[in-house]
Parts: C-alpha cells; sequence; structure tokens
C-alpha cells in the first residue's frame, strides 16, 4: 500500500464510487508519495459502491484495505480522514453534508451540485465544520495550463480582449444509446441535473475563471437532438432532460468577451479540449490532445521573427511547473498525472493552512455560470451571473 513504509503520517482515504473517476483519483493517490516529498501521505482504507462483487475487486485492484457498500457506513468510520466523491451529481450534496457533519475532509468531483441551491450548502457545511474541501477541476495541474496562469500572472498578456474555449465529443450521437443507470447516468437529467453543461463546460468555466477572472453575464443557446432515449434501469422510453449542446457568449469583469462551446455531437472528437486568449501584448492557446505544448504570441518579439513559439512544458529546472518531479527534459506525462498534482497540492495545503483551490467555494463560482447559461437557454436572453 502506498506510503505504508514511509514512517510518514497518514492521510486515510475513503473513496466512494468504482467508476472512471475513482480509477484516476485511486491511481492519484498510489502514486503521489512516489514523487513528491510530502508531510503526510495517502492510505488507502475503505472504497464504497452499491455492489459488493465489483468493490470487493475495486479494493483487490487499487490496494484498498477494506470495502462498504453503503456510503453512509464508510462515512461514520472513525478511520477515515478524507472522504473522496466520486458518484453521480445527485448525490454530491447528501454525502458532502455528511461527511463534513462527521469532520471528514472532503474532495469531490465535479461539477460542485446539482444546483446553486445544493453548493450553498455545502460550501456552508464544510465551512462550519472548518474541514479541508477541493473540487476536482484537474485540468488546472496540466503543467502548460499551470504555465499559462503564471504568464498571465506576470503580465505577459497584458489587457486580455478575447477568451475562447470549446469541449467537444461524439459519444452520444447513436439514437439507441440508453440513458440512465451505470455508466450512462450523465445522459439522465435526474442524476447528472445538466448534460455538456455541467459535465464538459464546467471544466471550460472553471479554467477561465481561474486564468481570466470572474464572468458577469451570459447568453446562451442548448439544443437536444435525440429527444428521447430507452432508460437502462426500467427499460422504458423515456424524454431526454439534459443538453446534448451548448453555446454561450459573455463578458468577464475585466471587459474582455467570452466565446464557449461544447457539445457531443462533433463526429470525430473524443476529448477535444481547447482555449486561446488574446491579450495586447500577447496571446496563448492550449490543446488537451497535445497537453504538453503551450503555443505562444508575443507581439514584443523583433518584427521579422514575430509568429507563434511552441513551448513544450518538460523542463526540469523548476522553471515550469511541475516537471521537476518527474523524468527528464523532454520526456511527457499524461492525463492522470494532473490528479496526482491535485493531491500533492491538496496535501501541501493542509501543511501550509493555504488552502489547495478550487475549493467548495470557488467551484461554487463556476455552479452559477452553469446555472445562469441554462436559464439564458431557456429565455432566450441574457443572464446576470449571481454574486
Amino acid at each position: 500500500m502506498a506510503g505504508t513504509n514511509s514512517g510518514k503520517e497518514p492521510l486515510r482515504i475513503g473513496l466512494i464510487g468504482c467508476g472512471f473517476m475513482g480509477r484516476a483519483h485511486s491511481n492519484a493517490y498510489n502514486r503521489v508519495a512516489n514523487f513528491f516529498d510530502l508531510p503526510l501521505v495517502p492510505e488507502l482504507k475503505a472504497v464504497c459502491s452499491r455492489n459488493p462483487a465489483d468493490t470487493q475487486k475495486f479494493a483487490e485492484t487499487w490496494g484498498y484495505e477494506t470495502f462498504e457498500t453503503d456510503w453512509r457506513a464508510l462515512v461514520a468510520r472513525t478511520d477515515i480522514d478524507l472522504v473522496d466523491i466520486c458518484v453521480p451529481n445527485n448525490l454530491h450534496y447528501e454525502i458532502a453534508t455528511a461527511a463534513a457533519a462527521a469532520g471528514k475532509m472532503i474532495l469531490c468531483e465535479k461539477p460542485l451540485a446539482m444546483n446553486v441551491e445544493e453548493g450553498e450548502a455545502m460550501c456552508r457545511a464544510v465551512e462550519v465544520a472548518g474541514v479541508a474541501n477541493m473540487v476536482w477541476y484537474n485540468y488546472r495541474r496540466v503543467p502548460a495550463v499551470m504555465l499559462a496562469k503564471q504568464l498571465i500572472d506576470e503580465g505577459k498578456l497584458g489587457r486580455v480582449f478575447h477568451y475562447r474555449a470549446n469541449f467537444l465529443q461524439d459519444w452520444t450521437i447513436a439514437e439507441d444509446l440508453p440513458q440512465g443507470g451505470r455508466a450512462l447516468w450523465r445522459l439522465d437529467a435526474k442524476e447528472a441535473g445538466s448534460g455538456v453543461t455541467g459535465d464538459l463546460l464546467a471544466h471550460c468555466i472553471d479554467t477561465a475563471i481561474w486564468l481570466n477572472g470572474s464572468v458577469t453575464d451570459v447568453t446562451a443557446m442548448t439544443e437536444t437532438f435525440v429527444k428521447q432515449r430507452v432508460h437502462q434501469q426500467t427499460g422504458d422510453v423515456t424524454p431526454v432532460g439534459i443538453d446534448d449542446a451548448c453555446a454561450f457568449l459573455c463578458h468577464f469583469e475585466n471587459g474582455s468577451l467570452g466565446v464557449f462551446e461544447s457539445t457531443r455531437y462533433a463526429r470525430g472528437h473524443k476529448a477535444l479540449y481547447t482555449f486561446e486568449i488574446n491579450g495586447q501584448h500577447a496571446s496563448l492557446r492550449w490543446d488537451l490532445h497535445d497537453l504538453h505544448r503551450l503555443e505562444y504570441f508575443s507581439h514584443d518579439d523583433e518584427g521579422r521573427l514575430r509568429g507563434w513559439r511552441s513551448i513544450h512544458v518538460t523542463d526540469h529546472d523548476g522553471s515550469q511547473p511541475y516537471m521537476d518531479k518527474w523524468w527528464v527534459p523532454g520526456l511527457q506525462i499524461g492525463y492522470e498525472h494532473s490528479f496526482v498534482h491535485q493531491v500533492a497540492d491538496f496535501i501541501e495545503g493542509l501543511a501550509t493552512g493555504k488552502p489547495a483551490a478550487p475549493t467548495f467555494r470557488d467551484a461554487l463560482e463556476t455552479q452559477k455560470v452553469c446555472e445562469s447559461v441554462l436559464q439564458s437557454a431557456e429565455s432566450k436572453s441574457w443572464v446576470q451571473v449571481a454574486k
């Protein structure tokens, strides 16, 4: 088990949910102490999901000591310090508030909640309890994205004029794809709350707020291309309540304009996430498909040499984020390492007393933008984002 022979204090983990994100988080807990010198070492105490056989297999595969089939039993355990929530969105609120009341630290998958009302209650719960908390917006921890943040904070771009982002997939095009239940809960509005807005655009919005500041107002449109699907759990044909596609315009507090688009109906794209920022002095852009590269243009370059440059973010001298913890310069890391970085930053935050972002309160801002986007699409009007 990771960290058991390190001599350092353990951070005892209880994971709820055995799906894709449960695997990503478990891998991060297992790997972080191998590459980061941290004051606490994750110790995988228990994992929880409803199917006993699947949960036991997951526990054995990833190194959890025990397993539960009732999340309430896991939350109540005295041998767990931190509860990690990796279940459908409709369960975030109940589990998080119970975990806070039990005095547990909480990591929660995105989006924070089903809606702003639940998100507000979750924020109050962790703040009243005084427990450390964070939401898994992992793209902040990609080294090239973190480098973009550093360049913006250093003023390299100057005044920002434009922010544009998209997140494109194609996995729901087939009309005979069912909705609801295991693996397909994201297509069921009762479990997901929304479609691409909360699932994909939430990532884009979180990154945008982090890089470019708050969003003040939005105007949006959404579309559900397949209006009804067979529900996997009941076998009944039921209406589809989530958005298959969403596009919106916005204003940022700094005066810049934003353009965002997301869909699960872009044939040929499995996970195309890109952003570009245009400023007075420079521009930058990033693409998840080539996640180690940050594209950068500076108008200050000598005219005959002026053009977009491709920065391969793998330097090992500490000047580029995180890379000194891994291999030698020029060798790449991947998607899974962003979760390792997030665990490392969370643990460092526990030691320094400076919470690692995004906290629940930070993620609530993204929730407010998502809710405003859906309200705008329904009303066909500009909507102010709540403060």
